[in-house]
């Protein structure tokens, strides 16, 4: 299993309306990183569903149910989505700052790629995160 970190505006789509929804496709990533890491996402894998602009902060784990394929909103036929579902809230949300202060997380690209919307985060950074936000489970 791999993990994940998906941004979102919580004002075009946020946790609340995945949770509503139960699955929805991740649509609309334009930036040629973040488009490949959705390739490398697979059914299995965990994301952590981050709120960005005002919020900035992780509020939620998801799960991917379906791999990358042509994105609907896209014309040109370059950009894939994938689809995931929520799997849980994390019950103390983690801001970026908190991110930003440990030490142990200072490698993740949302420290050092700030404007990128989809990136992987690896087992031991999950980890800590999940622990931040009192996520017991971390798989």
């Amino acid at each position: 299993m791999n993990y994940w970190l998906l941004k979102s505006e919580p004002e075009t789509f946020s946790w609340d309306e995945l949770c509503r929804r139960g699955r929805d496709m991740w649509d609309g990533v334009r930036n040629y990183q973040a488009a490949n890491n959705l390739r490398a996402m697979r059914v299995g894998d965990r994301a952590f569903f981050y709120h960005s602009v005002h919020e900035k902060r992780i509020v939620g784990i998801a799960e991917v149910v379906r791999e990358a394929y042509p994105d609907p909103t896209d014309a040109s036929g370059r950009f894939v989505v994938v689809d995931v579902v929520p799997l849980a809230p994390l019950p103390q949300p983690v801001t970026l700052q908190q991110v930003k202060d440990d030490p142990r997380l200072g490698h993740l690209a949302l420290v050092r790629q700030g404007r990128l919307s989809v990136m992987p985060v690896d087992a031991g950074a999950w980890g800590v995160i999940c622990g931040m936000g009192k996520h017991l489970k971390s798989a």
